[in-house]
């Protein structure tokens, strides 16, 4: 509803009116310099002072700019742009933002109504009671306020003026200080550092990218993303660098980002209307990196040859990695592994099986622990002493995450365990019972033949001695029988003798 101007407006209507009156007297004021302010889009009359006034945009070049010291006249004089700045005649950064806000969204346009809006609302955020009163409006609300000028203006388009005007005040009350700048955070996954995420602490209004080094996105496998959302986590796969000896990697992320400024495009006319344009948005950098090293995880293995030597058990262990890289610690030295063998005694060749026979228990241990100055390649261990004795000795290595040293850990994945199949014929040996030693026989005496002694005619043979040989009747007969045939032969041999020449009796 429209209100008689009150009494104590009379005096500035009085003026407004004595300066119309001068400027339609002075033709040559018509002409405004190059370089001086244009009439933009909207409604009322273009001069510094009229009966109705200007309500729309004023055009510097070719930026649309908004009043925003209500009560000055319009800005038809030189017009200094400064640049965009948040110091403006004590205007709070919420009001800098809000107006922003409204001349950058809706300002920049050749549509009258929607100009026309933007110009109320603008000089309702710096200056409500002004902006309502100075042409005379008494009451309390903008409607009513635009109504009483825009029925001399355009009084076809006054609602639609009021309508936009309501809406784009309300939209830029909402509108907050944004935060400038922020925090990138890089996550490291305890159980593989090769997975992690990072994050943008961002103003939640702000638009921006994220470039990753050393890593990819897990969704996309690129290092780029466009679009972050402020306060996303977002998974990364962070691999070690293809040409890597193993040494512990980096990860860094790089982030761009811009708000809306709580700031204006600023432009000042002597003695008139200081104007409002379009700021840029606010630019800002980030930049995040591991705050330690992520290790280089590997898969480390065996490859082994036994031996008996001297009653031991002796083997060649070969040491690799599952990925052909074996880490080192950040001082370039080669991480360690401790691997542990358990030897197995059977009586025969047993059957080769990914596990050990329940049952069956370690007769003898083996332990290997690789050195920094080489990691990967061939070591030679044996058993402190000979074998427990004959048999079939089999060792079944095993590496496992809980037997490392607390440096070598980090680089083993979570329960990590590696472990030999049973009775690989690599690893299996006999040991065979040493032959005993050989005897030799003493030897056999020769039997020697005692000649027999002729019996007296007149001797008997003792009956007694007969008895206690146990001898049998027939043997006595032959005994006699060869007994008698020797001493005939004996004879004969003599006569023989006695008969030759020059024998002597």
């Amino acid at each position: 509803m429209h209100h008689p101007p009150p009494r104590r407006r009379r005096p500035l209507l009085t003026a407004l009116t004595l300066a119309l009156v001068a400027v339609v007297g002075v033709p040559a004021l018509a002409a405004a310099p190059a370089h001086a302010a244009e009439r933009g889009t909207g409604f009322g009359t273009w001069a510094p002072l009229s009966w109705t006034g200007w309500h729309g945009s004023m055009r510097v070049g070719d930026v649309h700019t908004y009043c925003i010291h209500p009560g000055l006249p319009v800005a038809t004089g030189t017009t200094t742009d400064h640049g965009e700045t948040s110091d403006v005649n004590g205007l709070t950064p919420q009001q800098l933002v809000s107006i922003n806000h409204l001349v950058t969204t809706y300002g920049q346009t050749d549509d009258p109504v929607q100009a026309a809006g933007v110009g109320w609302a603008v000089k309702a955020i710096v200056d409500r009671d002004t902006t309502l009163h100075s042409w005379g409006y008494e009451g309390d609300s903008l409607r009513e306020a635009i109504a009483d000028i825009m029925r001399r203006a355009s009084p076809e388009n006054s609602a639609a003026v009021q309508d936009r005007a309501e809406r784009y005040l309300a939209e830029a009350q909402e509108i907050r200080v944004p935060r400038v700048g922020g925090t990138l955070t890089l996550t490291v996954d305890a159980n593989d550092p090769t997975r992690g995420t990072v994050t943008a602490d961002v103003d939640p209004d702000a638009t921006g990218g994220l470039h990753l080094e050393g890593a990819v996105f897990a969704d996309s496998g690129s290092a780029d993303r466009t679009g972050v959302t402020p306060g996303a986590s977002y998974p990364i796969l962070a691999s070690p660098p293809a040409n890597s000896d193993g040494r512990p990697y980096t990860v860094r992320a790089r982030g761009a980002f811009t708000v809306r400024a709580a700031a204006i495009r600023y432009f000042s006319t002597p003695g008139q209307q200081e104007s409002a344009g379009p700021a840029g948005p606010v630019r800002f950098d980030l930049t995040a990196e591991d705050t330690a090293a992520r290790p280089v995880r590997f898969s480390p293995r065996i490859q082994t040859h036994a031996r008996l030597e001297d009653g031991r058990f002796v083997d060649e262990v070969q040491f690799s990695s599952g990925e052909g890289v074996w880490p080192r610690l950040a001082d370039g030295t080669f991480v360690r592994i401790r691997a542990r063998a358990d030897i197995y005694r059977t009586g025969a060749f047993p059957a080769e099986s990914p596990e050990v026979p329940r049952g069956l228990q370690p007769v003898a241990r083996l332990e290997l622990l690789t050195d920094p100055e080489i990691g990967a390649g061939n070591y030679t261990t044996a058993t402190d002493g000979p074998l427990p004795g004959p048999g079939v000795y089999t060792a079944v290595w095993r590496i496992e995450r809980a037997d490392q040293d607390a440096e070598t850990v980090p680089h083993l994945p979570g329960r990590f365990t590696w472990v030999e199949r049973f009775a690989t014929p690599a690893q299996t040996q006999q040991l065979v019972a040493p032959p005993p030693p050989a005897v030799t026989p003493s030897p056999t005496p020769t039997a020697t033949a005692t000649p027999a002694v002729a019996p007296s005619p007149t001797q008997t043979p003792p009956a007694a001695a007969l008895a206690a040989t146990g001898a049998a009747t027939a043997g006595l007969a032959t005994g006699g029988t060869l007994a008698a045939v020797a001493m005939a032969a004996g004879l004969t041999a003599l006569l023989v003798a006695r008969r030759r020449p020059g024998a002597r009796a």
